[in-house]
């Protein structure tokens, strides 16, 4: 059942994965977010990958959580506690899980990413939106703060505009989301996915083990205060320059021709 909610294609080093249950806004129900996880397990070792990209089937990137899916957990003696928290455990092992990949992800984001969805968007390296595409942490309209969302969205947004988002319940547009840092480029609809190809394309033509240090090191340095992060970043270059690939592509550099990388 997992395989058919979560697609998979992988062409030129660019892993296209997409949820597929479009009827519903691609909800994160329980077996969407197990089928995300074996996907992404599967990738995360596949030396032909070297750039993910996120998408949904339909109309909407994704709706959040499956509502209807959360309310059945209700009916347990404990009015669903147990499960609200296993629940809110896998979606947060899941958004931790995108950044901590080897290879860079970007998100492809049409219509709606709302709640979980907008954290989805968040959790991601680089995101690329239709024009028209929207996006917000919508809970409180229904009583449902969106706490863990939350968690990804201060890391992308200044706080007082994250606040707002989370307070009013309302919609930004996607050029407000670029403004704002959520997203990387705004596209017109029908040029998304050929856009979103050529950004991952670009990152797949790189040196693949220079990004996965890279990757590694921007986020370990993000938090380090400056001295530590430093420290920490000049380690990943010593890293990085002992590549063969590296050295390589150093001397083709000098010498004015193409690298020839093992890759």
């Amino acid at each position: 059942m997992s395989d058919d909610l979560v697609l998979c294609d992988v062409a030129e080093g660019v892993a296209r994965v997409t949820m597929n249950r479009p009827a519903a806004l691609n909800a994160l129900s329980d077996a969407m977010l197990a089928g995300l996880m074996a996907v992404l397990d599967r990738l995360e070792t596949d030396p032909g990958v070297k750039v993910i990209v996120l998408k949904g089937a339909g109309k909407a990137f994704c709706a959040g959580h499956d509502l209807r899916e959360m309310q059945a957990g209700r009916a347990s003696p404990d009015r669903g506690a147990a499960y609200f928290a296993d629940l809110f455990s896998r979606c947060a092992a899941l958004m931790q899980r995108l950044p901590r990949l080897p290879q860079p992800v970007i998100a492809q984001v049409q219509g709606i990413a709302t709640a979980a969805g907008c954290q989805l968007v968040a959790s991601c390296d680089m995101a690329v939106a239709a024009g028209d595409a929207r996006f917000g942490v919508n809970g409180v309209n229904i009583g449902l703060f969106c706490s863990t969302p939350m968690v990804a969205l201060t890391r992308n947004l200044p706080r007082k505009q994250a606040f707002e988002m989370l307070t009013t319940g309302e919609f930004i547009p996607a050029d407000r989301a670029r403004e704002l840092g959520l997203v990387n480029r705004v596209v017109p609809p029908a040029e998304l996915d050929t856009e979103t190809l050529n950004l991952a394309r670009t990152v797949a033509g790189k040196l693949g083990a220079a990004l996965r240090i890279g990757k590694r090191g921007f986020y370990d340095q993000i938090g380090l205060p400056l001295d530590q992060a430093y420290e920490s970043t000049g380690a990943a270059m010593v890293e990085n320059m002992l590549l063969r690939d590296t050295d390589e592509g150093i001397n083709a550099f000098i010498e004015k021709r193409k690298p020839d990388w093992a890759r």
